[in-house]
């Protein structure tokens, strides 16, 4: 049996920006549709960021499908609860079919057409299914994390607090992409003992010229471009510019990359520290570049470029280069591993919509037929999986499930 009456338009699952951008859009457009969210509103951003952290896109730019901003802080940040706030406010407001606390155990096909949608309250039977989980909730860690001593410490970037969860000793924060670089800057800044490994990262300034760089690189196209892995995971600080360089200036023991705990328990890395540092420069120049180039050929009146502190402050890193790190002799009680996430989509059991990888078979949200995915981090531009493409997706989405109920 079903949990409402007839077959509904669309499921959404999940509850986060991206499920409910759609679930506004689908309302709109008069489609019935529910959202199932398997703890509350918002979930990874109440629990899957630290007590400091603020959005990497600024005030202006942060807001909801039919939401403008009016706010006093155009380029503020806005903090994680803050942001919480802002979407629970967005989901009330437009009285939105949200049911939390209603996990989706299962979705799978119907041979007469649609979809069977499991939960712990019954089948809901759709004609269209929008997953909107994301593809950034289940931390990765490398094998031979399992090799090191007992007594240190192991947990993720997303179970990272503030300092003072943590056991006294130094920290070693594996990863400096935004989460890696901003968590290893928010431990030494409440005077922890610090070590970074580094990786192949690009560097993003966080203002240029005058103005915040996210809204330079929305006009010029650059968010619009594909995320390519030549590029990394570019390194941006939430309010302003991160290097290796200041990183390091503010005494925080830089490494190259991690490679592999070997058989004494020792961590090894790469010696690529200033290789890494030099691209991460490199992607900083060619950035700004692009935008002294969009300036002056709109002819725009702006501030002459200035110095960012960040990428004009000298190096300290470790000459030699530290190879082998030996936890226990170094202090070392705690390991942050920041290297990435990818998601669960096992409750999926939707032939062709999720790869042998575990990873959805999508292009601009679309699946096989009937299929959606929404918030999904993906090479497709550099706005992936932020709240920039939340409109875009949900106009997509709405625009396509409606043309298919036309059709039907």
């Amino acid at each position: 049996m079903t949990d409402m009456d007839g077959q509904l338009d669309a499921v959404i699952v999940g509850a986060g920006w991206a499920g409910l951008a759609v679930s506004h859009g689908l309302k709109a457009a008069g489609l019935r549709h529910v959202v199932f969210e398997k703890h509350r509103v918002c979930e990874t951003w109440r629990t899957q960021r630290w007590n400091s952290f603020r959005m990497n896109t600024p005030n202006i730019q942060t807001v909801m499908p039919g939401d403008t901003y009016a706010g006093n802080d155009p380029e503020g940040f806005l903090t994680r609860d803050s942001f919480i706030e802002m979407v629970e406010a967005y989901w009330q407001h437009h009285d939105l079919p949200v049911r939390t606390a209603t996990p989706v155990t299962e979705v799978r096909p119907v041979s007469t057409g649609g979809f069977e949608v499991v939960t712990p309250g019954g089948i809901t039977r759709t004609q269209h299914i929008v997953i909107a989980s994301g593809n950034l909730n289940v931390p990765k860690r490398p094998s031979s994390a399992a090799l090191l001593p007992e007594t240190v410490t192991q947990m993720d970037g997303s179970a990272y607090r503030e300092a003072s969860q943590l056991r006294a000793g130094a920290v070693l924060v594996i990863g400096c992409g935004n989460s890696g670089g901003q968590i290893a800057e928010d431990l030494a800044r409440s005077g922890r003992n610090v070590f970074l490994a580094t990786g192949h990262n690009g560097r993003i300034p966080r203002r240029y010229r005058g103005r915040d760089i996210v809204l330079w690189l929305t006009d010029n196209g650059g968010m619009s471009r594909p995320r390519t892995s030549s590029t990394g995971r570019p390194l941006l600080g939430a309010t302003h510019t991160i290097s290796l360089q200041s990183l390091s200036a503010q005494g925080i023991v830089m490494l190259g990359r991690f490679e592999t705990v070997n058989s004494a328990g020792n961590m090894i890395f790469a010696d690529d520290l200033h290789e890494n540092a030099r691209f991460a420069d490199q992607v900083s120049a060619e950035i700004r570049g692009e935008i002294d180039a969009y300036i002056e050929l709109k002819g725009l009146f702006t501030p002459a470029a200035e110095v960012d502190s960040a990428e004009s402050v000298a190096a300290r890193f470790p000459d030699p280069p530290i190879r082998s790190l030996d936890l226990v002799s170094r202090g070392i009680s705690t390991v942050i591993w920041c290297i990435g996430f990818t998601g669960d989509f096992s409750w999926v059991r939707i032939p062709g919509a999720i790869d042998h990888r575990g990873n959805p078979v999508q292009q601009r949200c679309l699946s096989v037929p009937g299929v959606y995915f929404a918030g999904l981090d993906t090479s497709e531009s550099m706005r992936s999986g932020t709240i920039l493409v939340a409109e875009e997706e949900a106009r997509h989405i709405t625009n396509h499930i409606a043309a298919q109920h036309r059709v039907d």
